[in-house]
């Protein structure tokens, strides 16, 4: 089997065998891939997510947040982490220490693993063959709540067993109206597979899953709200409400120790959003196609002339499409904070009550809907740029081909529900963009001083 792009090429300059690699040489390879990228691109992202998220909530509160350490404050994080690592390690006596010990690597070992899957690009994946990839990281990742009921269980503290048991009624309950969202994504485009899941968003904004029919629409904004909960992001952070657990499940846990159940939720939080984004925002893709139509026509070239000329246009579309993935999974990460600074926390019954009675029900009914539109409503599920049966090249943008396919009611569709999300993110935008404007004119901020003079000094004497 042909060894992927970035193999390739690096046993290429060392002159080791390609087609195909050595399983020594190949097992080595991926040691160092894991130690000198995942590791600190692990660990950069909740650094990073850490400090944006105070920036976000101090901007909400009107608040500056950190500016002291580092330029705007980004070294905060990693000062923060410096004092985690210097404070004692404690445990109480009647605690288990093994058990203990043993939970916050359990919460973020699942973590890093689901990382491996993630497509950044279509060679910029740990494993790209993986065919049951999206699955695969939801299984890793459901084995997260088993550190967080150990965390609460080993502390022998009723603050702490409490939120584990919350962590518990609150992930099992939504990993399913989230995997029937899922469901609806998969069943749309026929596949497990990541990476090839991105392939068949390369022709466009309208070839996203999201814009497919009206039930993966809805699906995406159901996946949302069940991945806040099973993140155990507010709204829905009951396993750790401070106004009423103390901390929750890691009350009783300090210094470094801590440290990892703060890392494995916003790692996880890219996690949640980077399946969001390969699922139905295109993945690596941009709005107009244009990163799917030339790595199709670089990757020909490739296939036919293994060479260093023909690689490099592809290394080069391969990091805009892993600059694009991370911009897109940043961008629900910051829909997540925005949420969290905005909403009030709701009791433990009415969570599982917007599971049971509201989400489920709506996810059920999504499911049964794609279906019959599957059934009904015919559609083009081909790669986009690919070859046709009729000898043709695929041109998403092409309504000849989608006329001959017998597939207009579903191109009307694609590309009516693309005009609105696309009015629903622009004026998104426009809302943002107009509270950054005018905000300080609305009402200072708490940080600002008081103006001198104008009446507003007290008079003294």
């Amino acid at each position: 089997m042909p060894s992927p792009l970035i193999q390739w090429m690096i046993f290429h300059m060392l002159g080791l065998r390609t087609d195909p690699p050595g399983v020594l040489f190949t097992a080595i390879y991926d040691v160092i891939i894991i130690a000198a990228v995942f590791v600190p691109v692990i660990s950069a992202i909740p650094i990073f997510c850490i400090w944006w998220e105070r920036k976000v909530a101090a901007h909400i509160q009107s608040r500056i947040g950190p500016n002291r350490v580092g330029p705007f404050g980004l070294l905060q994080s990693i000062a923060d982490g410096v004092k985690l690592l210097l404070k004692e390690d404690l445990i109480p006596r009647d605690a288990d220490p093994f058990l203990m010990r043993l939970a916050p690597y359990l919460a973020f070992a699942p973590v890093f693993a689901a990382y491996l899957a993630l497509p950044f690009a279509p060679d910029f994946t740990f494993e790209p063959r993986l065919a049951v990839g999206l699955f695969w990281i939801l299984a890793i990742l459901s084995v997260e709540v088993m550190g967080v009921i150990l965390a609460g269980w080993a502390s022998n503290n009723k603050w702490a067993v409490f939120g584990g048991m919350r962590e518990a009624c609150q992930m099992v309950s939504y990993e399913v109206p989230l995997g029937l969202s899922i469901i609806v994504g998969v069943m749309a485009a026929g596949t497990l597979n990541l990476v090839r899941l991105g392939f068949q968003q390369g022709g466009g904004i309208h070839t996203w899953l999201i814009f497919r029919n009206p039930f993966a629409f809805l699906a995406f904004f159901t996946y949302f709200v069940a991945s806040l909960a099973s993140n155990k992001r507010a709204p829905f952070d009951l396993p750790e409400s401070e106004s009423e657990l103390v901390a929750g499940y890691h009350t009783e846990y300090s210094g470094l120790r801590f440290s990892f159940f703060f890392f494995s939720e916003y790692a996880g939080m890219f996690i949640v959003g980077g399946i969001q984004a390969a699922l139905f925002l295109g993945g690596w893709n941009d709005p107009f196609g244009l990163i799917g139509w030339k790595y199709s026509h670089f990757r020909a070239l490739f296939d036919a002339d293994r060479s260093i000329v023909h690689a490099a246009p592809l290394l080069v579309l391969n990091c805009l499409g892993a600059g694009i993935f991370t911009t897109k999974a940043l961008a629900i990460i910051f829909v997540q904070m925005w949420i969290r600074w905005t909403l009030p926390r709701p009791r433990i019954d009415q969570v599982l009550y917007a599971c049971v009675k509201v989400l489920l029900p709506m996810a059920c009914v999504l499911l049964l809907g794609a279906g019959l539109w599957q059934l009904l409503v015919p559609d083009l599920p081909i790669v986009p740029w690919s070859m046709l049966s009729t000898g043709q090249i695929f041109n998403p943008w092409n309504l000849h081909q989608w006329y001959n396919a017998g597939a207009t009611a579903a191109l009307v569709t694609r590309l009516l529900l693309a005009l609105v999300g696309i009015s629903g993110f622009t004026a998104i935008l426009m809302w943002i963009g107009y509270a950054a404007v005018t905000g300080r004119n609305i009402k200072q901020r708490l940080s600002d001083p008081a103006p001198i003079g104008n009446g507003t000094a007290a008079a003294v004497g």
